[in-house]
């Protein structure tokens, strides 16, 4: 007898792994964060004299970086993709804003079979969104300038078009492919005169945050990508420049900043 109910035990310890297991892909599918708020998605190229797309590691370092960037935030209809150049003339520096059309729909309640058709149709509107705007977005990246805006740096003239993007309520979320070198003729310029100590770029950061105090940035996720190989030397690599950033940001509410 003790065979049995041995077998019937394990039959229905693989129906319930089944049905576990549907469930499971179920929950998967129907998590599609159709009713989540846009993502709108701001990326900032540095297009100076110090920052060379061409060399090899800079060039493999930032094309990954779009291509992660814009798996992970191009989701469904409502999504915004921005570009801005980093020179002299930052705040002016848009060269592409996209809006995602791909409709995500609530999934709650559908049979599996629906579930696989909606989820197909997805993938293959979304796939087609997303290469469009990597073409797009690389096209931006490669391209030369030439003028003489690549003289200046002006990376915090960025904060008001992070302020800007903020006030529509979407989920806002930074990245700058840049050596973070800021450098103008009016104002901070870390080739002639970088912090030289942490503390130094503390006191900075405090000082210059206070200029733009008046700005909601309603802390956007931050990150830094610079074009720097793991070799680099501190002259090119400076640390306190990146602290600099990281307390400036700090300073004006906004404590999910990275570097990578």
């Amino acid at each position: 007898m003790k065979k049995p109910n041995l077998f019937y035990f394990l039959i229905s310890l693989s129906f319930l792994s089944i049905f576990l297991s549907c469930g499971e892909k179920k929950t998967q599918k129907t998590e599609n964060k159709a009713d989540s708020p846009a993502i709108h998605t701001l990326i900032f190229i540095d297009k100076t004299a110090s920052v060379d797309i061409s060399k090899p590691f800079v060039a493999q370092k930032y094309q990954q970086a779009l291509n992660s960037i814009i798996e992970e935030n191009l989701r469904k209809s409502g999504d915004k993709f921005e570009i801005y150049y980093i020179h002299e003339n930052t705040a002016k520096g848009r060269c592409l804003s996209l809006t995602c059309r791909t409709i995500m729909e609530n999934a709650e309640g559908m049979n599996t079979t629906d579930l696989e058709a909606l989820q197909t149709s997805y993938d293959l509107s979304i796939r087609k969104e997303r290469n469009f705007v990597t073409t797009q977005a690389f096209a931006r990246l490669n391209a030369q300038n030439d003028n003489a805006s690549n003289r200046e740096t002006n990376i915090l003239a960025s904060l008001p078009v992070i302020a800007k993007a903020s006030e529509l309520g979407s989920i806002v979320k930074v990245y700058y492919l840049s050596d973070m070198v800021e450098s103008v003729k009016s104002g901070r310029d870390f080739q002639q005169k970088p912090p030289k100590d942490a503390s130094e770029a503390e006191s900075w950061a405090k000082a210059d945050a206070e200029k733009y105090k008046d700005l909601a940035l309603n802390s956007p996720d931050i990150s830094m990508i610079l074009p720097f190989e793991p070799t680099s030397s501190i002259k090119e690599n400076n640390p306190t420049i990146t602290f600099y950033w990281s307390k400036l940001f700090e300073n004006l509410g906004v404590m999910n900043v990275q570097e990578l």
